[in-house]
């Protein structure tokens, strides 16, 4: 066997139909535009965010066979180094060219912030080089519902959710011919800049760094609540803590408190994550402790 130097995403080793069963995809599978829309919109459907593992003590594990054990057998999801992993793997296992990229989560702030969220930039395998490869976001966990094409200015109105790339300034000095790119998603108040990134590649390896402190350090919003979604056509749930939020395409937004007992059961009905006992208590109890 062959030393694993790290390159790629082990698209051999995945269980293709599971996947495909989890997502509820049925149609082709030849490594088409078509193709990635339409498994980039099965995959934001079915399977959420959320950074329960975090809650429960639990390190996050970015092996493929971790990863499969728990977005694709389990009623689970995950962050965006999981999902994009798993994405990632399947793009490949089709034929797809498949990079990954790191992204800063900036929500309209203007400081720079830790490129802590991972994006894919795939092409097709029979496009040209002229024509703009295709932004898949399925790690966010509020959209979009199907991959961006790469090109400056263009807006995409998908089930009535609105969002945009924009090539935005350089990025310092000393890289002169490095210019950020921008996604911009509209809400309830307007035009909102969600993330920056570069068209730097990066590696497996890379999502393990991230991870390890987007899920361990103190400065991580995820470290100090549950925080879930889950994105479709109609709407857009959270659970920000105890607080459960419900967005429409239109912008309307419905909001409630919860107490800590009644998470699992909202975890079940609202996003489809269902915990076993112990770790449903668990996470009471780490709620409850924060409140």
């Amino acid at each position: 066997m062959s030393e694993d130097l790290g390159y790629g995403w082990q698209g051999e080793l995945l269980d293709l139909p599971g996947y495909l069963k989890r997502v509820g995809h049925d149609g082709g599978l030849a490594p088409t535009a078509a193709t990635l829309r339409a498994l980039h919109r099965a995959h934001v459907t079915s399977i959420p965010f959320e950074n329960l593992e975090i809650m429960l003590g639990r390190p996050v594990d970015l092996s493929l066979d971790a990863v499969q054990a728990k977005l694709v057998e389990s009623p689970r999801g995950g962050y965006c180094f999981e999902h994009n992993r798993l994405f990632a793997a399947v793009l490949e296992r089709l034929g797809y060219e498949v990079a990954a990229v790191a992204g800063r989560v900036t929500m309209g702030a203007a400081k720079v912030l830790p490129a802590t969220h991972a994006l894919l930039h795939v092409r097709p395998p029979d496009a040209s080089r002229d024509e703009p490869a295709w932004l898949c976001d399925v790690g966010f966990g509020a959209g979009p519902l199907e991959p961006l094409r790469l090109v400056d200015g263009e807006e995409a109105v998908q089930d009535g959710w609105g969002f945009r790339l924009r090539r935005g300034r350089t990025v310092t000095a000393w890289t002169p011919e490095t210019a950020e790119w921008e996604l911009h998603q509209r809400g309830p108040d307007g035009w909102v800049r969600r993330h920056t990134f570069v068209l730097n590649e990066v590696f497996r390896i890379d999502f393990e760094v991230g991870s390890h402190y987007v899920s361990t350090s103190p400065r991580s919003p995820f470290t100090t609540r549950p925080f879930v979604q889950r994105f479709s056509s109609g709407s857009l749930r959270v659970l920000d803590g105890t607080k459960l939020t419900t967005t429409r395409p239109g912008g309307s937004v419905e909001a409630r408190a919860l107490a800590p007992e009644e998470l699992p059961a909202t975890l079940a009905e609202d996003f489809g994550i269902v915990l076993e006992k112990e770790d449903a208590d668990r996470l009471v109890g780490f709620v409850r402790a924060r409140s």
